[in-house]
């Protein structure tokens, strides 16, 4: 498991962005306030893991084997749960969301809305620097040290899908975290990522990045609220052109640009 105290937030220097910012449990923590809306990014620290699912997985897809290790050289902060209709409202001045809530996701936005959404959230933070997270960093981020399908045995607890979900999106934060904190990394909303879907080998690997290229296919992690079990799991992969709406994508943002503090 990563050494989470490595953080320079552990010493008392936390970015200049950051309106409130602390440790507990899960680790280090931040608070960006725009407009009276908040949003908590926890510390990701960086470390080792295993990417895609075992070859006796049961549930498992071509596309996420063969298992191999990641090693990521720097930490990053991530959103606690995915952007909410709040906080997009705040940034946006819209709510292009079918689901409507203020507590719930932001859904049916493109991977190309997310970038016009960040654009406009750093300009309110000097330093913050948004983007959304690899792949690779999300996975990493999902299973916060786990190597099962899921974070939790008990899907129902930790995730919104087909079988609970009732056809609809549902507040944030309603389900039980991972180890790190996040809350909702499986169902509710799928999450857009930075890159597309590299192939998968048996070799290591450090900062992975698949592909970056204009117009190439992004990669969309987590299942959703119309998803069944198995689509619901950290190793499940996604992917869409980046121009794709639906009412099932969202997405969190990461930050390595606040790194130090």
């Amino acid at each position: 498991m990563p050494v989470i105290s490595s953080h320079p937030l552990t010493t008392g220097c936390p970015p200049t962005w950051a309106s409130a910012w602390g440790q507990d449990p899960f680790g280090p923590w931040l608070t960006l306030c725009v407009e009276k809306v908040e949003q908590r990014l926890r510390w990701i620290p960086p470390g080792r893991f295993w990417m895609g699912s075992p070859a006796d997985d049961r549930e498992s897809l071509d596309d996420e084997r063969p298992r191999h290790q990641v090693q990521f050289t720097r930490g990053f902060w991530l959103f606690d749960t995915p952007c909410s209709q709040a906080l997009w409202q705040a940034v946006m001045r819209a709510n292009p969301s079918r689901f409507k809530g203020e507590d719930h996701p932001v859904e049916g936005v493109s991977w190309e809305d997310c970038q016009e959404f960040m654009v406009n959230l750093n300009k309110y933070f000097s330093g913050l620097d948004s983007r959304l997270s690899t792949e690779a960093e999300w996975e990493y981020a999902c299973r916060a040290g786990t190597e099962t399908p899921r974070y939790a045995e008990k899907l129902d607890a930790i995730a919104w899908y087909d079988k609970n979900s009732k056809g609809q999106t549902h507040a944030v934060k309603q389900k039980q975290s991972n180890a790190w904190g996040l809350y909702d990394m499986l169902g509710n909303v799928a999450e857009w990522c930075h890159d597309g879907r590299r192939p998968y080998a048996t070799a290591s690997v450090v900062d992975p990045l698949g592909p970056t290229e204009a117009g190439a296919h992004r990669a969309i992690r987590g299942g959703d609220w119309h998803w069944d079990a198995r689509g619901v799991r950290a190793a499940f992969r996604n992917g869409s052109v980046p121009g794709y709406r639906a009412d099932f994508f969202g997405f969190r943002c990461a930050s390595s640009g606040a790194e130090q503090g």
